[in-house]
């Protein structure tokens, strides 16, 4: 994860909140500890605790399950904001995809 940048993440910076939600939305089906999604980032635990509270009150991000002690989280696909992220991230793909088709019809002067 480290060194690299989703189109999300590039289109809207690269704060510690849209950090941990991008992060959540690349594996939408499945559920970390708050552990593994800090390591996944290799995020400070003060950074990570300071703005993960933020998106649970928010929706953006749900318990999913309890291991024993551990609560796993996932992203909530319900959230209306959430689905608006997702619309917002498709968008940008197909947009940048077209303009790289674009500049592939566009032919090689000869030298």
């Amino acid at each position: 994860m480290k060194g690299y940048d989703s189109l999300l993440v590039r289109a809207l910076g690269s704060s510690p909140k849209l950090r941990i939600l991008d992060y959540l939305l690349d594996y939408k089906l499945n559920d970390f500890t708050k552990k593994e999604i800090m390591e996944a980032l290799g995020m400070s635990k003060l950074t990570f605790y300071k703005y993960f509270k933020d998106l649970e009150e928010l929706g953006l991000v749900i318990a999913s399950r309890k291991i024993g002690r551990a609560t796993l989280y996932k992203v909530n696909l319900e959230n209306p904001m959430v689905k608006m992220i997702i619309e917002y991230e498709t968008k940008l793909s197909l947009k940048i995809a077209e303009r790289e088709e674009e500049k592939m019809r566009k032919p090689i002067p000869a030298r």
